[in-house]
């Protein structure tokens, strides 16, 4: 520490110093370096203008299209740096070609593709986590270009492998497939959303078949990206059959729950038995379908409870659909009345108050029928139908009796509650015994 406060230790450094920028930076090779770096800067402020405007019109050209909009939002925020990019990298291929000097021409290129594509992952890619994945990647390979260990760096690495079968991994293979998989996975996510977009708004399509269609693309897609990735580090896939051997022996006895959620989502999309909107009760639960996943569906109560139901329960229990093939479903109101009461007038009253509650449909006709004589009451029952079953049915039983209650005391009918009479055949007198 103490010789850094030494002045005979800074001069001789900065001796140095001025003997490397003499010898390294003003040299004629070097100064001819910078001034074609300069001159690709301001030939770059020129016609990125140009450029923005262009790409702008290319974004607006399809109004509401992400999978344009977006990148060419992208490409216009950095129109500068990507045209002084472009320039600089000509003039540093042409040295190369050429056999001149060409260090500061690579080591701005190096630079300002860092630089391009630390911007193009800030607007592209909305996961932080990612983006600074991406710019931390960019500035460590950036930096091992400009010290001159990216070549060496690479060699290591490739030089770290490990034998399995008739395949050679090495670090270097890794590291490739892991960034070709993560960019191929980031392009299938969107292309699989854009297609998604796409089928959604398909008016030849129903719900569920919008769903099958989106999720089959989108397993596609996984699939393909995986393949190229494996097939693009030089990995025979034919080397995988053992492994896929393994899988369907843990699939057969580790995974088979997963698979038959998989399979039975994909035959309930198939056949149409259930579609998202429909309301349906399973297993004691009562809701509409808010959508269809690849494991589970969900369910949405009255409560606004969401219950995640497993497929195979779909497929497996007996499941009622109140809006299978319509949406139109009966309710069944039961009503009791006194013996001593006009059952003719409570007939009449029970339909007058369904047919005023604003959800009973007036055709089918609301209808009141005689369903038994009980031991207390005569035994009605009202018959009424909706088509919004997604809305709750309990509320309309309750407004149908609230209004049948309010008529029955404004008519007199009884509504009677359980009664008993006991009969004493004999009796005997009761004997008091004295202590």
């Amino acid at each position: 520490m103490q010789r850094f406060l030494d002045p005979d230790y800074l001069a001789a450094q900065w001796a140095l110093v001025q003997t490397w920028f003499t010898e390294q930076v003003l040299v004629t090779s070097s100064l001819i370096q910078l001034v074609v770096i300069a001159v690709a800067f301001i030939l770059a402020f020129a016609i990125a203008p140009w450029i923005r405007r262009g790409v702008t019109s290319i974004g607006k050209w399809r109004t509401g299209a992400p999978w344009l909009s977006t990148p060419c939002a992208a490409i216009a925020s950095i129109a500068l740096p990507l045209s002084w990019l472009l320039l600089v990298w000509i003039s540093s291929v042409t040295a190369l070609q050429a056999e001149w000097p060409h260090r500061l021409l690579t080591i701005a290129v190096s630079l300002l593709t860092a630089w391009v594509v630390i911007r193009l992952a800030s607007t592209l890619i909305r996961d932080k986590t990612w983006s600074n994945t991406v710019s931390t990647i960019a500035w460590f390979i950036a930096a091992l270009n400009i010290l001159n260990l990216l070549d060496p760096t690479i060699k290591v690495l490739d030089d770290a492998a490990f034998t399995l079968g008739d395949v050679s991994i090495s670090a270097l293979t890794v590291i490739k497939g892991v960034l070709a998989l993560a960019v191929l996975l980031w392009m299938a996510t969107i292309i699989s959303g854009m297609m998604e977009r796409r089928i959604s708004r398909s008016a030849n399509l129903t719900p569920s078949v919008q769903v099958l269609f989106s999720k089959l693309l989108k397993v596609v897609l996984i699939a393909v990206a995986v393949v190229i990735a494996l097939s693009s580090v030089g990995i025979d896939l034919t080397a995988f059959t053992v492994f896929t051997g393994a899988l369907g022996v843990g699939v057969g006895f580790g995974l088979q729950k997963i698979v038959a959620n998989l399979i039975s989502g994909i035959l309930i999309l198939m056949d149409k038995s259930i579609k998202p909107g429909d309301v349906i009760e399973v297993g004691g639960t009562y809701g509409w379908v808010n959508s269809l996943g690849g494991r589970y569906a969900s369910v949405v109560t009255r409560d606004g409870i969401e219950h995640l139901i497993p497929n195979e329960e779909l497929i497996t229990q007996r499941v009622s659909n109140w809006t299978h093939s319509s949406s139109q479903i009966r309710l069944k109101i039961p009503v009791g009345i006194s013996y001593n009461a006009d059952v003719r007038k409570a007939i009449e009253l029970c339909i007058e108050a369904a047919n005023e509650v604003e959800r009973i449909l007036s055709e089918p006709k609301a209808a009141c029928l005689v369903k038994g004589f009980g031991d207390s009451s005569v035994d009605l029952e009202i018959r009424v139908w909706i088509n919004d079953p997604k809305n709750g049915v309990s509320n309309v039983k309750s407004a149908v009796l609230l209004i049948v209650w309010d008529k029955f005391h404004e008519h007199g009918i009884e509504i009677p509650f359980p009664q008993r009479d006991l009969h004493i055949k004999s009796a005997e007198p009761l004997r008091i015994i004295e202590p």
